[in-house]
């Protein structure tokens, strides 16, 4: 599958990233949207990305545009640190996806670019653009990082998580140095666990039965409170109770919003439907996955009333805040971007505050559970195909879906959402940025969410990978 835009950016193998491709895709973002006569640039720690920076680099540059190099840095870090320059920037990462495939994610000088955004930069495409001939003059930006950090250390004090002691699994996230400082300087003590010399693609909305007997074991081994980590470019977060246990990421969004006084949700539609039982929240807007749709359904809310505290959440754990929130120890302003911080902190920093584990806080909330994975290495074709097979035909549904009960619904807001009658929902998505077929579920039990999960995905795998029936 060529590069192509998905849910969050360009994406692509490696060997199809060419630096004319790259170069092409940076000047038609230049030419499409607002950036303010200046280009943040930022990569992960994947080993293509430091050159594909380059690249983009040199293309704002032949553009007459002003590159700041940001360097190794965290989405949100970088899309923060735009905000306050009043600049654009471009991201080379491939998030959460395996090595060999990398990509970029484009902000304007309002944030994140929408879906117009994306297409006009797809209108401005297919040039054939003059080189840079010399080596551009970057202006360095080191304190992007150190920013992100004081962001938080100063919303919410030295004694946020005092005493707490936190495991940061490292591995090869691009916050792993980043989150060590944040949690020290928050008053915890941090515990270094894993750190890597090469990229693991870390999927914080699917995580395998392997690494989460890991992440239990380090909690017990270490003494951990708390354990948390990030994908890639660290826009997601990770988040493990005291016992290793992940809490899912729609459910730190809940944690979150709660946490900081929300009071207008948005959440795509594979979010956990606990959150329209919280009393808390005035009103809870659904969308299709992903970034852009989120942010958009926010701006809406915003639109309709500029004083309204719109927050924004992924079922991946991103978080984004939409209004001027106070920390415990000052403010806290607005960042409309994916966030793996804030949804770890907020919540950690909510119970410690009245003397209970994340754990407790979780327990506290309406007994809803979900459970998400994926079947990899399937083209997106063939599993819309499959998906669109079965919208259309209510018998191949019968056949294909099992919950133990007759099926109550449809929603196809983002590919098929069946809902049952006792309950139960299970969701079928093809992925937007890699070649994967997303299953998620939803029940009253974790357990019959996980088995859901299970079952499906073994029938997804025999049709899509193995040429079976359904």
């Amino acid at each position: 599958m060529p590069p192509s835009f998905g849910t969050s950016g360009l994406r692509g193998l490696v060997t199809e990233l060419t630096d004319d491709l790259i170069t092409d895709m940076v000047r038609a973002y230049l030419v499409a949207c607002a950036h303010g006569g200046a280009v943040m640039v930022g990569w992960d720690l994947r080993d293509s990305s430091p050159a594909i920076a380059r690249t983009v680099l040199m293309a704002i540059s032949a553009a007459g545009v002003q590159p700041i190099r940001a360097g190794a840095v965290p989405t949100p870090a970088l899309a923060l640190a735009a905000a306050t320059r009043g600049c654009g920037a471009i991201m080379v990462t491939g998030s959460h996806i395996p090595a060999d495939r990398n990509g970029l994610k484009f902000y304007t000088i309002t944030g994140e670019i929408s879906k117009q955004d994306e297409q006009a930069i797809l209108a401005a495409s297919g040039q054939t653009w003059p080189k840079a001939q010399a080596q551009p003059e970057v202006i360095e930006a080191p304190e992007t990082a150190s920013a992100y950090v004081a962001r938080y250390v100063s919303a919410y004090g030295p004694e946020a998580l005092a005493g707490l002691r936190i495991g940061v699994y490292q591995h090869s996230s691009v916050a792993r140095d980043l989150m060590m400082d944040v949690f020290a300087g928050l008053g915890a003590v941090p515990v270094a666990l894993a750190r890597a010399d090469h990229f693991i693609p870390v999927d914080t909305e699917a995580v395998a039965p392997e690494t989460r007997a890991q992440l239990a074991q380090w909690c017990a081994q270490h003494r951990l409170d708390a354990l948390v980590s990030t994908d890639g470019d660290a826009d997601r977060p990770l988040l493990c109770d005291a016992q290793g246990q992940v809490v899912p990421g729609d459910v730190l969004g809940v944690l979150t919003a709660r946490a900081l006084g929300g009071k207008v949700v948005c959440t795509p539609v594979s979010s956990n439907s606990m959150v329209d039982l919280i009393p808390d929240f005035d009103a809870v807007h659904r969308t299709r996955i992903g970034s852009p749709h989120v942010i958009a359904a926010m701006e809406k809310a915003l639109a309709a009333d500029r004083a309204a505290k719109v927050v924004g959440y992924e079922a991946n754990g991103g978080f984004l805040l939409g209004f001027a929130a106070d920390g415990p120890a000052g403010p806290l302003p607005p960042l409309m971007t994916r966030d793996c911080l804030l949804p770890v902190i907020a919540p950690l920093a909510a119970a410690h505050a009245v003397g209970q584990g994340i754990a407790s806080a979780v327990e506290s909330l309406p007994a809803r559970f979900t459970a998400a994975d994926r079947v990899q290495q399937v083209p997106t074709d063939a599993s819309s195909a499959f998906i669109s097979s079965l919208q259309a035909d209510a018998e191949a549904r019968a056949r294909f879906f099992e919950a133990g009960c007759p099926e109550a619904g449809l929603d196809l807001t983002d590919g098929l959402r069946v809902s049952f009658a006792g309950g139960q929902i299970v969701h079928l998505r093809p992925s937007g940025n890699a070649p994967e077929c997303r299953c998620y579920a939803e029940a009253a039990t974790h357990q019959e969410a996980e088995h859901l999960v299970r079952y499906h995905l073994k029938k997804l795998r025999a049709v899509l990978t193995e040429g079976g029936n359904a």
